[in-house]
């Protein structure tokens, strides 16, 4: 950590040249010898980048920020927020801490938090920051979490994992024995020293193969961020017994969607069908990703257009966790019966659907853009369709 980059001189350099070209930045380079200016465009660039994800450490004075490749792998403040709203108690433990942004919105809702980093210079950039931002009440350790877990010998109301999902390489991994640490390897461990455990994964994995892997799951969160799922939380409870309950959320700036199911019951779930009706559906990532699609018709008492299609319909208009249309006119897919309509311009979206979005342009030479929308689909009798819609406001 080089401390001169928080000189006053350089930080407003760093400000005043945000929105420069980083390129012509590195050839002119910066009125500073004691400071590489590789070094002071470093900061530039991961500070760009917390603009929208972390707008408290952008709008902070004396701020200092670790390479891209940690912005980037750190949670957003939004779905961090959102991970604090399940704890309580006293003490927990973040055995892998990297930039922080966890840590410190569970120390808005835990009064002792330990922040453990094995990397020395991000363990005290995120010290720092933390005096930058008024936080005292989190104490951190450059240490490994799981030596620290050991040496401390304490209970913790709850422990944090958010496993590193690059190897030796840099290079992306998936898979949870992959991932540092192993989470299989040491469930033991973890429950012996706190009741609850949060472990954040990759949303790339899946639900059915973790919990074949993964004991005493009593929650799975799959969080959503403006429609794209950024990760999957499971929440360990020790002694737990029985099928987890899957809870999707897609957080937004106006009204965040809510959706959740027991994760066993989805195969017993009965779902209804019914050709278009008057509304239209369509599930957010979360609860795609989720697999719950019978237990959707089941608990919102919705049709389904197709056991395959994943698209939703009703009479009524309901409250429903995704988008929401009404429906114009439904078209057998052919190109004539859409010709009548005279559409030049619409959005398109497929589901259960043999062509793709471009093949379907291309082929109706219908642009992108409008109010208009387009899906391309399966019903219940097995026969393509097109249902022409409006949305929902």
């Amino acid at each position: 950590m080089k401390k001169e980059l928080l000189n006053t001189e350089i930080q407003e350099f760093i400000n005043s040249n945000l929105n420069s070209d980083i390129t012509k930045l590195l050839l002119k380079g910066v009125p500073f010898k004691a400071i590489d200016a590789k070094q002071i465009v470093e900061q530039i660039e991961s500070k760009k980048r917390c603009l929208k994800k972390l707008p408290n450490w952008f709008n902070k004075a004396n701020i200092y920020y670790p390479n891209k490749l940690n912005i980037e792998q750190t949670s957003s403040e939004t779905t961090a927020e959102y991970k604090a709203s399940l704890v309580s108690g006293t003490k927990l433990i973040d055995l892998t801490g990297g930039f922080g942004v966890d840590t410190f919105y569970f120390a808005k809702k835990i009064d002792k938090i330990t922040h453990c980093e094995i990397n020395t210079e991000l363990s005290d950039i995120v010290n720092h920051n933390y005096k930058a931002l008024n936080v005292s009440n989190i104490r951190c350790i450059n240490e490994n979490g799981i030596e620290v877990l050991k040496q401390v010998d304490q209970t913790f109301d709850w422990i944090y994992i958010d496993p590193s999902r690059r190897d030796n390489l840099k290079k992306k991994v998936f898979l949870i024995e992959d991932c540092e640490p192993n989470i299989k390897a040491h469930q033991a461990l973890f429950l012996k020293y706190s009741k609850n455990v949060m472990i954040k994964t990759s949303p790339l994995l899946d639900l059915s193969a973790i919990l074949t892997e993964i004991n005493h799951v009593k929650e799975i969160h799959i969080v959503a961020s403006n429609n794209e799922v950024k990760e999957l939380l499971w929440i360990i409870e020790r002694n737990f017994e029985g099928s987890p309950k899957v809870k999707t959320v897609n957080l937004k700036q106006i009204k965040s969607q809510f959706f959740e199911y027991v994760f066993n019951e989805e195969y017993s779930a009965n779902a209804t069908f019914s050709k278009p009706l008057s509304y239209l559906y369509e599930p957010n990532a979360a609860v795609l990703k989720s697999g719950g699609f019978n237990s959707v018709s089941e608990s919102l008492k919705i049709n389904k257009l197709h056991q395959h299609s994943h698209l939703y319909t009703s009479n009524a208009l309901l409250d429903f966790p995704g988008r929401r249309f009404i429906i114009k006119t439904t078209l057998p897919f052919n190109k004539k019966s859409l010709s009548k309509e005279n559409i030049s311009k619409a959005n398109i979206t497929t589901r259960n659907f043999p062509l793709s979005v471009d093949e379907i342009r291309k082929k109706l030479k219908i642009k992108h853009g409008g109010n208009v929308y387009l899906f391309f689909t399966t019903d219940i009798n097995d026969h393509k369709i097109i249902i022409v819609c409006s949305k929902v406001l």
